[in-house]
């Protein structure tokens, strides 16, 4: 059943037969995942505002007359929902990636695509820090007290192998998220290589270095990806890529799911147990029973949660502003380009 964001008194809201019907003058806008409370009630009060997952019945009814259509992480915008949208003006995506928006097919159809492109910066940046120090400082919390053996064995079973000011960071993608996880590097002290495909002013390089891919992979001992969706960076982390790393190395994923080649890399973690895997993004979410990387003692899978902080989550929701900016006629903040 589809969830009203507005109240059913709304004199706003018209219904006929139990179904929605678009108040007149008010262009209707479907929301297809969680927005904050705050953001979804400044677009109901701006647009006849809907509730309604892709896969809900009512969604084709709703999308035939939708002018606006604000979506996250699982709500595919290509050329087929776009030929069932007559009407549409606006997407909105209530985040930082694009991969689920088929930029191309909208621009044909005149339909403006926006985003929140600095939303989770800080959020991602924090979360892989964690990772991290995980990966590198093994640590127990006590629950009760120990006999003083134990506790003598305790501390060295837990001691650090490796400081982060004795390792290199790399960092594969040196955007938003990259070049501020090299801010951070540069007050562990750490060592921090990076590639990316745009030259960066040293400026703006914490004190990093650009290396060439193979550099890259070949001297970090943590390595980050933290590259954008275009297609060409699908299996990027390949067997090849794989074949180059350290052996001890620490890897971090928290860009995106296609981006590694989970069968490689399922491989590559079975014949180097010293080295670890953090993958906070799949290919596909969710993961299922045979996803290639369960099950490994060195391989650590999380549920996409980079972002998943209650200020991220406000930022990102807040799209919303740029969609009704595109409904009433005015520029964008932050329109997508192809």
């Amino acid at each position: 059943m589809t969830a009203r964001s507005r109240p059913a008194d709304d004199p706003a809201t018209i219904h006929v037969r139990g179904r929605y019907a678009r108040a007149v003058g008010k262009p209707l806008a479907i929301q297809t995942e969680h927005l904050d409370d705050a953001a979804a009630r400044w677009l109901a009060e701006r647009c006849d505002l809907v509730r309604c997952s892709s896969d809900e019945p009512g969604f084709p009814d709703l999308l035939a007359r939708a002018e606006a259509l604000v979506i996250r992480t699982y709500t595919r915008v290509d050329d087929a929902l776009l030929a069932r949208a007559p009407r549409l003006r606006v997407v909105g995506r209530a985040g930082v990636g694009l991969d689920n928006v088929d930029l191309r097919a909208c621009a044909a159809r005149g339909v403006t695509v926006v985003s929140t492109p600095d939303a989770n910066t800080r959020a991602v940046v924090e979360y892989a820090w964690a990772l991290i120090l995980d990966a590198v400082r093994p640590r127990l919390f006590l629950e009760s007290p120990l006999p003083p053996a134990r506790w003598k064995d305790l501390r060295q079973e837990l001691r650090g192998r490796r400081q982060l000011c004795e390792l290199t960071l790399g960092v594969y993608g040196f955007g938003r998220i990259g070049s501020a996880m090299a801010e951070v590097a540069r007050a562990m002290r750490m060592r921090t290589i990076y590639h990316d495909l745009l030259e960066i002013p040293p400026d703006r390089r914490s004190g990093a270095t650009p290396v060439s891919p193979e550099e890259l992979l070949a001297a970090s001992d943590v390595l980050t990806v933290h590259v954008d969706g275009r297609s060409s960076n699908a299996g990027l982390i390949d067997a090849p890529a794989l074949a180059r790393l350290r052996p001890e190395v620490i890897f971090l994923n928290t860009s995106r799911g296609f981006v590694v080649d989970a069968p490689a890399l399922a491989a590559f973690m079975r014949a180097h147990p010293g080295a670890q895997a953090i993958l906070d993004v799949h290919e596909p979410e969710p993961i299922d029973a045979a996803y290639p990387l369960l099950g490994l003692p060195n391989v650590h899978l999380a549920p996409h949660l980079a972002s998943a902080t209650d200020l991220a989550q406000r930022n990102m929701s807040w799209v919303v502003r740029d969609v009704w900016a595109v409904l009433s006629g005015h520029v964008p903040e932050h329109p997508a380009g192809l």
